[in-house]
């Protein structure tokens, strides 16, 4: 009587320690014990092809040693799918090409590029494969997963670089002066509350921040805007953290905070503030209500406010963007901004290794949209555009100094 339980018992206690040679030496031996009827037993109570324990057999028998470290003699296996499929290969390049992407033929056209959707199509083109011998095969050709990367900047202006030269040398002149030269910018708003932040942060192993599923705008909460003044020559930053409209008003109301904050103190014979700003947003070079409130602020400080604009599709030279907003991303990294006030404390607690300090505020005021400067008004201000490219290089004196007629 053979008892195939016991068989099925040392087999599975063996098999997922041995390769495969060493199963079907395994199981040839039992059969070759057996003698008569052994192999459709141990074939049985295994699961093991009977032509494979009968291979078994014959190795045990015969002693045949199929070499050092060979689990199967050369050219035994399965074929490689290439080798069963000749045209696989190059009927999934097509699909994948990338100049298939605007072929109004292309069966992928609206759909991703995934493995299984890959897989979906070649088998509709008579080929029997899985999404995981897709995954396989676009591996040895060459391709992965790629995230998109930040790197074509698009249409250039053709004063980009006489633009670019035009600042470094107002910046450098104005520190070698000993006056100040901010960079200024609105962060990107953030909604306030139990929202998950990018990144990722210390925590105690298996306890994550909890945090809500739907990112909807929590009433009585909203939306934070993080305005920025980067002061460039000390290395030192303010933040208005806003939780009304970025507009042009909150903007210069930043600046002004800066000034009256931080500004004044380490300038106290400062007779210029130079501003260096983006070409569009709550500071563009269009806007008249920015303008209108700069002279507001040259006239309250007695400064001449100038201002210097980048050219359009390079607000990424900004320095504020890699000298402060930066750190203050990295800072907060994987925390919730649960509330404005927490929203302050995590920007003002922002360092970097080499000395930036920031100074960071709230400001509940109201700055409603819409509000327009009409042409009378405009026409009061006191300023004075520069011969290369007034539209981005002007000033502002204060109306005090108006000439007398």
């Amino acid at each position: 009587m053979i008892d195939e339980a016991a068989i099925t018992a040392r087999y599975l206690t063996l098999g997922p320690l041995l390769d495969e040679r060493a199963r079907r030496l395994v199981a040839g031996a039992e059969a070759n014990t057996i003698g008569r009827g052994g192999v459709a037993a141990v074939a049985r109570a295994t699961g093991l092809a009977r032509t494979t324990v009968q291979r078994g057999v014959d190795d045990v028998r015969t002693g045949e040693a199929l070499g050092r470290g060979r689990v199967r003699r050369p050219g035994a296996g399965r074929p490689p799918i290439e080798v069963r499929d000749p045209t696989l290969r190059a009927d999934l390049e097509a699909l994948i090409e990338p100049t298939s992407r605007g072929d109004p033929e292309s069966p992928l056209r609206w759909t991703t590029r995934s493995a299984r959707n890959l897989a979906d199509e070649l088998r509709r083109a008579g080929h029997a494969v899985s999404h995981q011998t897709v995954s396989e095969l676009l591996q040895k050709m060459g391709y992965s997963l790629q995230a998109n990367r930040k790197t074509l900047e698009g249409t250039s202006h053709p004063d980009r670089d006489a633009q670019f030269r035009h600042i470094d040398e107002a910046v450098q002149l104005q520190l070698a002066l000993g006056e100040p030269v901010i960079s200024v910018d609105t962060k990107k708003k953030e909604l306030v509350g139990q929202f998950r932040n990018g990144g990722k942060e210390l925590r105690p192993k298996g306890d994550p921040e909890q945090v809500l599923i739907h990112d909807f705008v929590i009433p009585g909460l909203g939306r934070a805007s993080p305005y920025g003044v980067y002061d460039v020559g000390q290395d030192e930053a303010w933040v208005s953290v806003g939780t009304d409209h970025d507009t042009a008003a909150f903007a210069v109301e930043s600046i002004r905070r800066w000034w009256m904050t931080m500004g004044a103190p380490l300038y106290p014979d400062a007779t210029r503030l130079l501003v260096t700003a983006d070409c569009g947003g709550s500071n563009g070079y269009r806007t008249r209500l920015w303008k209108r409130e700069l002279q507001r602020l040259a006239d309250e400080t007695g400064l001449e406010v100038s201002v210097c604009h980048f050219p359009p599709g390079t607000s990424k030279w900004n320095k504020i963007e890699h000298r402060l907003f930066s750190a203050i991303s990295q800072n907060w990294r994987g925390k919730p901004l649960v509330s404005h006030e927490a929203i302050v404390k995590l920007i003002a607690a922002t360092t970097t290794r080499t000395g930036l300090r920031v100074r960071s505020e709230l400001d509940t005021n109201a700055y409603p949209k819409g509000v327009t400067v009409s042409d009378a008004e405009m026409g009061t201000l006191y300023i004075r555009t520069d011969l290369f490219h007034g539209e981005w290089n002007y000033s502002f004196l204060p109306r005090d100094r108006l000439p007398l007629d």
